[in-house]
């Protein structure tokens, strides 16, 4: 061998190692050395963190450390995309077998109180697999329908595990199932909130976005203040609406039956709103200001008027830009709307700042995890709409 070949030798390997797959190696050996699950004999006892090793019978704990070690390595590697994400999901899958058949083991028979936690060891796996499957995705560029599909999917398999009670040992499972009546209230309450606002943004932003487009003088500032609106925190926000709305709520007739007050659904909800309007009204002074002007003297040369213009011609080309504002506050006000908690909103957030002032994390889960789903989820569905709108638009 030569010295140019010695040397060529370890470039060629470097080449074949994925970078992002080294990111994903350092989370999984990191989890493998981390606690698998964590096992409390009550809810406010310290836990006793169990690992991996011991945490799983020892049939079942090779099977899942073949697979995940399998994953790994076709993580470091440059792997097509497709082997990438069927070897990601077997890891989510196995990962999500072994932490029910983990609590089930931890947890002895016939106990109710004792608490069963997923540890750290798991969570850095989840993060791991997770990441090398959102990437597997983002390469291989599925059009909207599969995306949709691979959604519907994964929802799925997640229902089919919490339908077959395979988690129920888990302590986020058995703070649910004390709380299950709650838990429903509090989610309606969350989407009235999140798609309540949204609502109201849209049937507001757009006129005012129009008025933006239509006449250039008003546009610097209302866009100025609408941003300036932007940078107060949330939590502040909601509490600037305390005194006016109780105010309100007090000398306006029929405001209190309205079920306006100075705490409650009716501030989050206009504090969402207001958060809301920036994105709708920007994103459509942005898609009215991008059509193309050939197309609006096709309409005058065909003899519209600005009315049929604006609905005809101008709004539905402009229409995926303005669905990408809607997309944007969707998820935003999901995200937001857990703060609302905070001043007696409802909502998810309900569980969060409760678990955080009991310290008792998984009750933090059960407004979390649902959370960042509908996150997840209305991100993913919108995004599709938005490309099979641009698709529509173009043909």
């Amino acid at each position: 061998m030569t010295l140019a070949d010695s040397s060529a030798a370890p470039a060629i390997l470097f080449s074949r190692i994925d970078r992002l797959g080294v990111l994903v190696a350092a989370l999984a050996m990191s989890g493998a050395v981390s606690p698998f699950v964590s096992f409390r004999a009550n809810r406010i006892v310290p836990g006793t963190a169990i690992g991996f090793p011991a945490a799983l019978p020892a049939w079942e704990l090779w099977i899942i450390s073949a697979i995940l070690l399998a994953a790994t390595i076709i993580a470091l590697i440059k792997a097509p995309p497709r082997f990438r994400l069927l070897i990601s999901f077997a890891a989510l899958l196995a990962l999500a077998l072994a932490i029910g058949d983990a609590a089930q083991m931890a947890t002895p028979s016939g106990d109710t109180i004792s608490r069963t936690s997923p540890g750290t060891g798991f969570w850095l796996w989840m993060l791991a697999f997770t990441l090398m499957a959102s990437d597997a995705v983002a390469r291989l560029s599925l059009k909207p329908w599969p995306r949709i599909g691979l959604l519907v999917a994964v929802a799925a398999a997640l229902g089919l595990l919490l339908w077959s009670g395979h988690w129920s040992d888990l302590s986020v499972l058995r703070e649910y199932a004390n709380r299950a009546k709650d838990f429903w209230r509090e989610a309606g309450t969350h989407l009235v909130l999140a798609l309540g606002s949204l609502v109201a943004a849209t049937a507001i932003g757009l006129p005012i976005g129009i008025l933006c487009h239509r006449v250039p003088k008003v546009r610097a500032g209302i866009l100025n203040t609408l941003n300036a609106m932007q940078t107060i925190p949330s939590i502040a926000l909601f509490g600037l609406l305390i005194a006016p709305l109780a105010w309100i709520a007090a000398n306006v007739p029929g405001a209190a039956a309205l079920g306006i007050a100075g705490i409650g659904i009716a501030p989050a909800m206009i504090a969402l709103f207001l958060y809301s309007l920036l994105p709708v009204v920007a994103n459509t002074v942005v898609g009215l200001d991008g059509v193309p002007e050939a197309a609006n003297e096709a309409a005058r040369g065909m003899g519209m008027t600005d009315r049929q213009r604006l609905f005809s011609v101008e709004l539905p080309l402009a229409f995926p830009v303005i669905l990408t504002a809607i997309r944007i506050v969707l998820v935003q006000n999901i995200g937001l709307a857990t703060v609302a908690a905070l001043i007696g909103g409802g909502g998810f957030g309900v569980f969060v700042f409760q678990g955080v002032g009991q310290q008792a994390m998984d009750l933090v889960l059960l407004g979390a995890v649902p959370t960042v789903a509908l996150a997840f989820a209305a991100g993913i569905v919108l995004d599709a709409a938005v490309e099979l709108v641009s698709i529509g638009g173009r043909t």
